[in-house]
């Protein structure tokens, strides 16, 4: 179907230097002389017991939702939690627009609330409502409000800048042919995604009960076993230790008083690695200061996360966020051998029922506190043993690593052709006009579409915690 789409036959120079030529039959105008900016917001009468679903820049991708919307009581929200969305909006990011995120809302906009700093396009009459959204997805779109943004760690547009976009708009029946085939390719790429998540989610539990074993039993399936005395661990080999954290480590707590030091940022799958590797956002020394410094083969903890696993063993020295806990062994250990301990769903479990605070998930505001860290009963191997672990685990684990790598690029390549697709058809570089009225009538999906998962590849996820640097100061 792809391969036999066609240029338009005739077209004319629309006079904006980003958007080039368009079908000649295309009109160019403002966005705000094509769709509302919809400046609708909450009261601030509203009763403060009024709850409603609330979506945060952080929770919206490119046409994608990265987090479920949040229920949040009007007393509780934050002041940006105000702008009133319906049905057939779409919503623009205007602040950290390098996120590019940009979502249509659509059949469940009951109580949903936005932050300020999104932009509402309400279609007008003679408007399909989802042409609009898949306008504002498509790269040439994204990447001008991007240029236009002001700022470096902050970047952000002004409303009025944004609305004075010009954009080219084919006819009403052609918006609709072009809706229903983005919407039909849209699926069927989704679905493709959906199954390869499902297919890393089987090899993420193939992965992780390897793990388990070889942590809390070694490589040695014949070993002797001997009751631990710790729940979470059950039996363990019986040459094993089992000791408390607080006897295998202890924090330590030094401070930046530069800045100079180079940044590191804690990632899912990546670890502990320099800030300047995954974000173009700079950061200046002045907002380092008071920042902990962390030396080659300490141990790193996010403390709000640490029950999935977020640890990292530092292999340059650094900075890493002052809500981190720097963790340094107190007797010869290999630290990647708790690492591995440490992201077990286990030693997770455990982590969450000692950490204090209010939250819910896997974080909320739960923070497992060191002192809470250092009751914890640990499995002990000799040093030795705990290397050959580690190693184990690498050559047992490399095949099914080869496979998810091959199947998160292949996701990556789908996202890749869905944003190249919708570019070429929104801004009438492809006709899709007959192989849209070509597309059977189709059922809506049996099984619907998370959309909370559909960044959700190894690599989206790495994006989620990043180094704990203030929002005011990273964005």
């Amino acid at each position: 179907m792809i391969d036999g789409l066609k240029p338009y036959p005739k077209m004319k120079d629309s006079g904006v230097p980003w958007l080039g030529e368009v079908p000649a039959h295309w009109e160019t105008r403002p966005l705000k002389r094509w769709v509302r900016m919809n400046r609708d917001v909450l009261p601030e009468a509203t009763s403060p017991e009024y709850e409603f679903r609330y979506l945060d820049i952080g929770s919206v991708g490119t046409g994608v939702l990265t987090a479920r919307p949040q229920r949040l009581r009007f007393a509780a929200a934050p002041s940006r939690a105000r702008r009133v969305v319906s049905d057939g909006d779409t919503i623009v990011s205007t602040v950290r627009t390098y996120l590019n995120a940009v979502y249509f809302v659509e059949g469940n906009s009951d109580e949903l609330v936005c932050s300020t700093g999104f932009a509402v396009l309400t279609p007008t009459a003679g408007t399909v409502p989802k042409f609009v959204s898949y306008l504002c997805q498509s790269r040439a779109f994204t990447d001008r409000v991007t240029a236009d943004s002001v700022g470096i760690a902050y970047p952000a547009i002004a409303e009025t800048r944004l609305a004075a976009f010009h954009v080219a708009i084919p006819p009403l029946p052609e918006q609709t042919a072009i809706v229903r085939f983005l919407d039909y390719m849209d699926r069927r790429i989704r679905r493709y995604i959906r199954a390869k998540q499902k297919l890393i989610k089987l090899l993420e539990e193939q992965k992780q009960a390897i793990i388990h074993r070889a942590v809390t039993r070694g490589l040695d399936p014949n070993v002797r076993l001997k009751p631990s005395g710790v729940e979470w661990l059950g039996d363990v080999p019986e040459h094993w230790e089992v000791r408390r954290a607080k006897h295998l480590f202890r924090e330590v707590d030094h401070r930046t008083t530069t800045g100079t030091e180079v940044l590191l940022s804690l990632r899912m799958r990546r670890g502990l690695v320099p800030h300047a590797d995954v974000s173009t956002v700079p950061i200046t020394s002045q907002a380092l200061i008071g920042f902990k410094k962390i030396a080659v083969g300490q141990v790193v903890m996010n403390r709000m996360r640490a029950a999935i696993g977020m640890f990292g063993i530092a292999s340059e020295p650094g900075l890493v966020s002052p809500d981190y806990a720097v963790l340094e062994p107190l007797v010869t250990l290999d630290p990647h051998y708790f690492l591995r301990l440490f992201g077990t769903p286990a030693a997770g479990t455990i982590f969450r029922v000692e950490s204090k605070g209010l939250g819910t998930g896997s974080s909320g505001f739960m923070r497992l506190y060191t002192d809470r860290f250092g009751t914890i009963k640990m499995p002990v191997p000799p040093a030795r043993e705990q290397q050959q672990i580690v190693e184990g685990i690498v050559e047992r684990t490399l095949e099914i690593e080869r496979t998810t790598e091959r199947v998160n690029r292949e996701m990556r390549l789908l996202r890749e052709f869905r944003t190249r697709l919708i570019a070429d058809v929104v801004t009438g570089k492809l006709d899709v006009r007959e192989a849209a009225a070509r597309l059977p009538q189709e059922a809506e999906d049996v099984e619907p579409l998370d959309e909370a998962e559909a960044e959700g590849d190894a690599e989206q996820s790495d994006a989620g915690d990043g180094d704990g640097v203030p929002e005011e100061v990273e964005t």
